[in-house]
């Protein structure tokens, strides 16, 4: 196996188990963090929701509609996360549902479009004489 692979493999089992350490173990994984300051977060959370749409930005520029609908279904785990944290964590549901359900809505929309798109057949070149 490549390097690269490795590489790309390994950065993405640390997102799962980042990810899943602070669902799991929420005040553990942010000791280990390193931010005791919970205004901290926002910068996180900010540059986590960067990182998103710069990735969707990349795939669009390059033209890459199918992976693009690909990381766009993948990542409707995020306003769907959002939804539930709200609702569980002193929010309304009303409030949830109506910013971040409907979020979640737009997104999976978006992928099941991207998803659904067929490229169009491209012109056979006239024959050359």
């Amino acid at each position: 196996m490549r390097v690269n692979t490795v590489m790309a493999w390994l950065v993405v089992l640390a997102g799962f188990v980042f990810g899943l350490n602070f669902l799991f173990n929420g005040p553990g994984a942010a000791a280990g963090f390193g931010i005791t300051d919970p205004d901290g977060y926002y910068i996180v959370k900010g540059v986590r929701d960067l990182a998103y749409a710069l990735t969707a930005l990349i795939l669009l520029l390059l033209g890459q509609r199918r992976a693009l609908g690909w990381v766009v279904l993948a990542d409707s785990i995020i306003p769907i996360g959002d939804c539930l944290a709200v609702m569980t964590h002193g929010g309304t549901v009303g409030y949830a549902l109506a910013v971040h359900g409907s979020a979640a809505v737009l997104v999976l929309l978006t992928a099941g479009l991207l998803l659904r798109e067929t490229t169009p057949a491209r012109p056979e070149p006239a024959p050359s004489r």
